[in-house]
């Protein structure tokens, strides 16, 4: 018997005792290359342990906890208002940037050329009609969605502990939801548009001490023009979507550890 200390490093001599196919033998050989210059094995553990704790959620559910389930069936519905408004997001999402290929907000300080683009998109574009009606509507479900699954979340007592944060996450998100519909309804730039955000600048300047300040930094000064909807579009485009979906990530990893909040 070798009095040597084994190896618990030596990958090769482990692979060359065990029966392995091709496959896992190349799989395996990958695998130790990386591992050796960057520590993939440690990081799958890290994942794995993180994988075992979300999946041990907390609490149970009611239906769960007292074997309701035959009693809450009419609760069901309601709760899938939170996946629906999700699915509205995506199709908004997914509309709103095919969209975002032939609208232009604004060209050589003419922000007519909105109205423009999107007339183009709707009488002259094939399928155009189609794709802006299914981003308006998806949006609206998507506005509704959220209002009618904050009231579930409040009458059936959901907000409580131990899910006050991501209430609070619920929130924001309904407020951002509300702000994209806002800054999406100033892009066509016609009639309705312009006193929207007439509007828009007259509520930003009622605002005590800061009211001047707000009003040039979202509507560009006191009366409307390119830089508003140029402001408009950026919040619509390019910020509000990253935070949207950031915090929905967030939200939706909160239910996943916590659980369904059920009725009391």
């Amino acid at each position: 018997m070798s009095l040597e200390r084994k190896d618990e490093m030596d990958h090769d001599g482990w692979m060359q005792s065990k029966e392995l196919s091709p496959v896992e033998r190349g799989y395996l050989t990958v695998l130790i290359w990386l591992d050796r210059r960057l520590r993939i094995v440690d990081y799958l553990e890290v994942l794995e342990n993180l994988y075992y704790k979300v999946n041990l959620q907390m609490p149970k559910s009611h239906t769960e906890q007292y074997n309701l389930d035959n009693k809450f069936w009419y609760w069901y519905p309601l709760y899938a208002l939170g996946s629906f408004s999700t699915i509205a997001y995506v199709v908004a999402a997914i509309s709103g940037a095919l969209l975002g290929f032939y609208y232009s907000p604004a060209t050589t300080g003419d922000p007519t050329a909105a109205y423009s683009s999107i007339t183009y998109i709707m009488t002259e574009l094939n399928f155009g009609f189609f794709l802006r009606s299914l981003h308006r509507w998806s949006a609206q479900v998507m506005v509704a969605a959220v209002f009618l699954h904050m009231l579930r979340v409040y009458f059936t007592g959901a907000y409580k502990e131990p899910r006050e944060l991501n209430w609070i996450i619920g929130i924001v998100l309904i407020s951002l939801t509300m702000v994209f519909g806002y800054t999406g309804y100033l892009l066509p730039w016609d009639q309705l548009a312009f006193w929207a955000g007439q509007i828009g600048v007259e509520m930003s300047l009622s605002i005590p001490l800061a009211g001047e300040w707000v009003a040039q930094l979202l509507f560009g000064g006191f009366t409307l023009s390119q830089a508003t909807l140029q402001r408009m579009y950026i919040i619509h485009v390019f910020l509000l979507p990253f935070v949207a979906t950031t915090l929905i990530a967030i939200h939706i990893g909160i239910v996943w550890m916590q659980g369904i909040a059920e009725p009391h």
